[in-house]
């Protein structure tokens, strides 16, 4: 250990300062330094819990994006299911259509051969009408445009024989028979077209829907996951950065222990004000504006467990969590005074509870939103805060 010892001559007076310092290493940063790291640390901390926080909504809404996804593939699903079920029915009547079809193109096949053998066994009659000599039966014949004119003559008719007649309606049958079929398997070949395309057309649709939701959630899945990398990412540099400010911190303790030299144990620091320090330990910021906020108090960092002291005498009116100041104990010292002590490992007192200057109300700890073990300690003025290093 070494003293240092500088006098200076002002208005005849002499100014002696005396100054405790460890033997540091060369090149080891002073406590100035320290607190500039230690704020920027802090700094970088919160920007990270920031992101953290955003990275989370962002993950939840990718997550629920997915999931709404997912029901739209249900519902695909089931309507994929109703359409299989409609397709189903839609080839049965494809195959009974189809079915119908060629039974219709076999009896027309069937009529149209025994419309000619019918036609040629008329032809047989008339030529043996013609050489028994009935030559009016044949001028009846020449004059007719054609074979159908010839058939819906009454005179022609009326001239042929019974066996004749019967011949000539089962022609007429034949013909409108092989009419009718035709007709029958054009609607039946339109009804066919029709049924395929609406087969393909439900099919394309289902495929083409299916394909496309795939493609949006891959897309979506593939988004969460990147935020979920970098999530994990932003969680290890903020650990980083809490081990370094933690290690800043302890440092920093031993330098202000060298300098203000180390107090007995179990001894309490004893301030200038009306009250006594709430705890002994590393003074690491200050009350004032902080990253754009208010900060409403005081941190002395300490190892967990070191014991907390009631400034002053007084009522305790808060005892237990706080949601940011995680264990938070507040003594009511006067109708308009009072203090509190913030991330407490454990609480020592209970609400109501009278309490002495000086007693252990609770232990140093990590509790609530806290980058180390500390204590945040406030003064507040009929609620208000105010600094507390005009009380201590």
């Amino acid at each position: 250990m070494r003293r240092l010892t500088l006098t200076a001559g002002v208005a005849g007076s002499c100014l002696v300062i005396w100054a405790t310092l460890p033997l540091l290493s060369t090149g080891a940063p002073t406590a100035a330094e320290l607190e500039k790291k230690i704020d920027k640390t802090q700094a970088k901390v919160q920007y990270r819990k920031g992101k953290e926080k955003v990275l989370t909504q962002d993950i939840a809404k990718y997550s629920s994006r997915v999931a709404t996804l997912e029901k739209r593939v249900g519902a695909l699903s089931a309507r994929q299911s109703t359409l299989e079920e409609d397709l189903s029915e839609k080839r049965e009547v494809l195959g009974a259509t189809q079915a119908e079809l060629r039974a219709e193109r076999a009896r027309l096949i069937r009529l149209q051969k025994r419309f000619r053998e019918v036609e040629a066994t008329l032809e047989d009659r008339l030529v043996e009408q013609y050489k028994e000599g009935r030559t009016d039966l044949a001028s009846v014949i020449v004059e007719a445009d054609g074979f159908q004119q010839l058939l819906e003559r009454g005179e022609f008719l009326g001239r042929l024989a019974q066996k004749d007649q019967q011949v000539i309606k089962i022609v007429a049958t034949a013909k409108t028979d092989a009419t009718r079929t035709e007709k029958r398997l054009d609607s039946l070949e339109r009804r066919q077209q029709k049924v395929t395309a609406e087969v393909a057309a439900r099919r394309n649709e289902v495929a083409r829907v299916r394909s496309n939701v795939a493609a949006t959630e891959a897309t979506v899945r593939e988004a969460r996951n990147g935020k979920r990398a970098l999530l994990s990412q932003v969680k290890v540099q903020r650990k980083d950065l809490e081990e370094d400010l933690a290690a800043m911190q302890a440092q920093q303790a031993r330098i202000s222990g060298a300098l203000n030299g180390a107090l007995p144990a179990g001894a309490i620091k004893k301030g200038t004000g009306s009250f006594i320090y709430p705890m002994n330990g590393t003074f690491t910021s200050p009350f004032g504006q902080r990253w754009g906020r208010l900060h409403a108090g005081i941190d002395i960092a300490a190892p967990i467990g070191t014991p907390i002291r009631a400034v002053d005498g007084g009522r305790v009116a808060i005892a237990g969590g706080v949601s940011g100041y995680g264990n938070y104990t507040c003594i009511q010292h006067s109708s308009s005074l009072s203090s509190c002590y913030a991330h407490q490992s454990s609480i020592a007192v209970k609400v109501g509870q009278t309490v002495t200057k000086g007693q252990v109300i609770g232990l140093c700890g990590n509790t609530g939103n806290s980058t180390g073990p500390h204590l945040h300690f406030e003064v507040r003025v009929n609620g208000n805060p105010q600094d507390p290093m005009g009380y201590l």
